[in-house]
């Protein structure tokens, strides 16, 4: 096993994930198997109980993981299905030592930082080695380097190149060099202070990343190679790609970077044929046609807060040929107010998950809008529970009906608590999470969009359609369209005499990849561009 490790330093944000991603899709098309693997420093266990405005969306996996949204890019650059041993915090770290220590298994030591939390560190990148058969894993640590939180990590890392062999290990530093306006030149100083900084914790980068606004010329890679004690051709420039993030990829195939770390792992491999990659880069960069679609979120603030949809539209774009126009719409804003003169110019609606009330009569005005101007819709998670809200009030006469979560003496709950939720007090990982069958009803959209009659999605809710209300919302033209094998759970809705209305309580965007999009995504947008034909 070969092992790459991608650190960052100078400032947060830099697109450590991306980088890693990127390059696992390089080595996965140079016939390697690759696997991924993300440390984060943070002290929460994971990241299911944090805002979306503060760590961006929660990416579920299939054994119900909730993680950082970089094993999102993961599994989209890579073919990686991932579990929870490819996601590590700090918060896992420490439980587990501190779990050992009142079990006694430290034989009365004194437990400390090293070895005993270090060591847990390295048994997590041993046990993911031995547990999945692949050629390389490539593990992201989170934050900045000189973070406090970091060092562990950093320290375990050291101790890991010796006990592995440095033939066997690249060190990847994604840095910033940025350029100084007043001075008209790019500053390679904050670079050569983050790697000193590395250095010092006992690691040597092999190979630079440089973030730059501009091109990395000669004499600045000869700067940073010199300073930083890197190789002039391990020195690769990374600007912003122009239009989409799967071009970095081929961008960082322009600068040889799979060959500097094939070379350097000394891993004998055919170059890294990408020509379907390009060409669904090409199809995303120049498409023949081209709509507006609505995102009416909780978070729309931050761009990360549904970053798994936003690339679910892209996939979904491209296999339609289509340039998809994000309109981002905060659902707050629909409130009491005429929702034609915001969503008037869109192709159709999206209305995403979500918790809490914020918003949420936003939503359902999104949701009735769709339905009344006959726009395509897609409801996911929450969006599925307002459209329930929305055709029960308005179609069926259900004055005041909601959901518990929002209105817990409701008169008509046709959402509800889901029963195995009810005495459940813990927020962590407490809700019904990762993948769940589905069977779909024979002769239904759904059926027809999918193609098959049993799916298999992932899922991150605690609330449910209410069964009592089914006969009489149905007959109104609601139509269940796909439930759990037992049918208890409703799991997918459509409306009969509406064009392409259809809503789920799992989270589709979490199975979309670049050459393979979604299918309700995909059918959504074939709609969209019927639709507006």
């Amino acid at each position: 096993m070969k092992y790459i490790f991608v650190t960052g330093g100078v400032v947060s944000s830099l697109g450590k994930g991306l980088a890693a991603a990127a390059l696992g899709t390089l080595l996965e098309h140079r016939g390697l198997r690759v696997i991924m693997q993300k440390f984060d420093p943070y002290l929460n266990v994971d990241p299911g109980t944090m805002s979306p405005f503060q760590h961006g969306e929660v990416y579920v996996l299939s054994d119900g993981a909730e993680t950082d949204l970089d094993l999102g890019h993961y599994e989209r650059f890579t073919s990686c299905v991932l579990s929870r041993a490819n996601n590590v915090t700090s918060g896992q770290v420490y439980e587990t030592v501190l779990a050992k220590e009142r079990r006694g298994d430290y034989l009365g030591k004194t437990v400390q930082v090293i070895p005993h939390v270090t060591d847990e560190i390295k048994g997590r990148i041993q046990r993911l080695a031995k547990e999945e058969s692949g050629d390389v894993i490539i593990t992201e640590i989170g934050g900045t380097t000189g973070d406090i939180e970091g060092l562990p990590f950093l320290e375990a890392i050291r101790q890991f190149q010796l006990e592995v062999g440095p033939e066997n290990v690249v060190i990847m530093h994604v840095t910033l060099v940025p350029f100084i306006k007043a001075a008209g030149e790019l500053k390679t100083k904050p670079s050569q202070q983050s790697i000193a900084k590395l250095r010092e914790i006992g690691l040597q980068p092999h190979v630079l990343l440089c973030r730059t606004e501009k091109p990395l010329v000669l004499e600045v890679r000869q700067k940073l190679a010199l300073f930083c004690n890197v190789p002039l051709h391990a020195v690769v420039e990374v600007r912003d790609v122009d239009h989409t993030i799967y071009e970095l990829p081929l961008t960082l195939q322009d600068e040889k970077l799979d060959d500097t770390v094939c070379r350097l792992l000394r891993l004998d491999t055919p170059s890294a044929q990408m020509t379907e990659w390009r060409r669904f880069v090409q199809r995303v960069v120049t498409p023949r046609k081209s709509l507006k679609v609505a995102v009416v979120g909780k978070y729309v603030g931050l761009q990360d807060a549904y970053k798994s949809i936003y690339e679910s539209l892209t996939h979904a774009g491209a296999a339609n040929d289509c340039g998809i126009e994000i309109m981002r719409i905060d659902a707050e804003d629909l409130e009491g107010t005429e929702p034609g003169n915001t969503l008037g110019t869109v192709a159709g609606i999206i209305v995403p998950g979500g918790f809490g009330d914020r918003g949420v009569e936003g939503k359902i005005t999104a949701c009735k809008y769709a339905r009344e101007k006959r726009l395509p819709y897609l409801g996911l998670c929450l969006g599925m529970q307002a459209a329930t809200i929305e055709f029960a009030r308005n179609v069926c006469g259900l004055k005041g009906a909601n959901s518990t979560e929002f209105e817990e003496h409701t008169p008509h709950p046709v959402i509800c608590l889901l029963d195995d939720q009810k005495e459940v007090r813990m927020k962590g990982a407490s809700m019904r999470l990762g993948s769940w069958p589905t069977d779909i009803v024979p002769g239904t959209l759904a059926e027809k969009i999918y193609g098959k009659l049993q799916i298999i999605e992932r899922h991150r809710h605690r609330y449910e359609f209410n069964l009592k209300y089914k006969e009489a919302m149905e007959e109104k033209g609601f139509a269940v369209c796909g439930t759990s094998p037992n049918a208890r759970l409703v799991e997918l809705i459509e409306l009969r005499d509406h064009p392409w209305f259809v809503a789920c309580q799992y989270h589709p965007e979490f199975l979309s990849k670049p050459n393979a999009p979604h299918p309700l995504f995909r059918g959504f947008i074939a709609a969209c561009l019927a639709s507006s034909e």
